[in-house]
């Protein structure tokens, strides 16, 4: 056995032992039964992934979201640089994106979400970071803390830190200064990735091997579905690809795994990207990654076939639906992704129907 392959057997293993008194049910343990809910992972960060659970919550009971944790910018990298945690800001968009949306949902998603305007320290800090640090601080557990957080606020699934470490990102970029747009920089932070003027060629961490979050791979394993985006490429999806342990479990997992395309390229990051250029980008940082689905907006697919193909390297179908909101932002609707996701999971699905 390799020594990442012993470190994911460990892994399982921590997880397996459960957190505050839960036990993690073991893999192939119970058969499912027909007609049960689909246990989905959701990997990505920012309002992508939220987008994405928000779409998921109406279809399955039975979710978790995996979130990057590499922002160093807002009130999260004031908390990250001065407290030395993890950045809070991507797992509190996914807490708020898991809410009901009955009264105590939305009004806590809103509580949440809501930033102090002042002339002082607090000025820009999100209500939700905060919480979520102090209890990390009480806790001194990521993962306990994030359940109680979301035990708080009634959400429809569970979010876990893809690391237990505060990573860095870096890329190497073609003309970052505009003076000189032959050359290849490396530009550290993920708020500076994302909005560099030049071409990004590829992102790494630092650390470049980070831990998983034990339960963040069991979930992974266990799951009937993996869904890999939307969201900023470069600096939300694809880093999820650079923790090691994470990667290996994504490729063990005998889930179906769907990439969900976003609708637009993102200004500075993705700036001019085809649809079959993202996959092309993200089959160079791993490319032993198998998918079982591609989806994307209908609209947004200029060239279907050369969308083929490129999915067709990953082993991969193609599914287009309208998955955008009708007031022309490039803004993913709950309703109709949804839609689109469950129409995935029957379709694509090894045991379906799941309701």
């Amino acid at each position: 056995m390799t020594g990442r392959a012993l470190r994911l057997s460990r892994l399982r293993g921590v997880a397996s032992e459960g957190r505050g008194g839960r036990l993690a049910e073991p893999r192939g343990g119970r058969a499912r039964r027909r007609g049960t809910q689909p246990k989905v992972v959701a990997l990505g960060g920012g309002m992508g992934l939220s987008a994405s659970l928000a779409a998921l919550r109406r279809i399955t009971g039975d979710l978790t979201a995996v979130v990057t944790v590499a922002d160093d910018g807002g009130s999260s990298g004031r908390l990250r640089h001065e407290l030395g945690v993890l950045p809070p800001g991507d797992l509190r968009k996914a807490l708020a994106a898991l809410c009901g949306d009955d009264d105590w949902g939305q009004t806590w998603s809103r509580v949440i979400q809501h930033r102090f305007q002042s002339q002082g320290d607090l000025h820009d800090h999100a209500v939700g970071n905060l919480l979520i640090v102090a209890l990390w601080e009480q806790l001194g557990d990521h993962v306990q803390a994030l359940d109680l957080v979301g035990k708080l606020l009634g959400a429809h699934g569970r979010v876990l830190p893809m690391s237990a470490v505060p990573l860095e990102l870096q890329a190497l970029v073609r003309g970052h200064d505009p003076d000189r747009p032959e050359d290849i920089d490396t530009v550290r932070g993920q708020a500076t990735v994302a909005l560099t003027p030049g071409e990004v060629q590829s992102v790494h961490l630092v650390p470049n091997d980070p831990p998983a979050v034990p339960e963040a791979v069991e979930a992974v394993l266990d799951a009937d579905w993996v869904v890999v985006g939307p969201g900023s490429w470069f600096s939300s999806v694809i880093p999820h690809l650079l923790v090691p342990e994470l990667l290996d479990a994504l490729l063990e997992t005998k889930a179906r795994r769907v990439l969900s395309l976003n609708l637009a390229p993102q200004p500075g990051e993705t700036e001019g990207f085809s649809p079959q250029r993202h996959l092309e980008v993200l089959g160079r940082h791993a490319p032993k990654l198998a998918l079982d689905v591609v989806l994307a907006d209908e609209a947004a697919v200029p060239d279907r076939d050369s969308l083929s193909d490129a999915a067709r390297r990953f082993g991969a179908a193609v599914e287009l639906a309208p998955v955008a909101r009708r007031d022309g932002t490039p803004r993913h609707d709950p309703e109709l992704l949804a839609a689109a996701y469950d129409r995935i999971f029957r379709m694509h699905g090894r045991i379906g129907p799941w309701r």
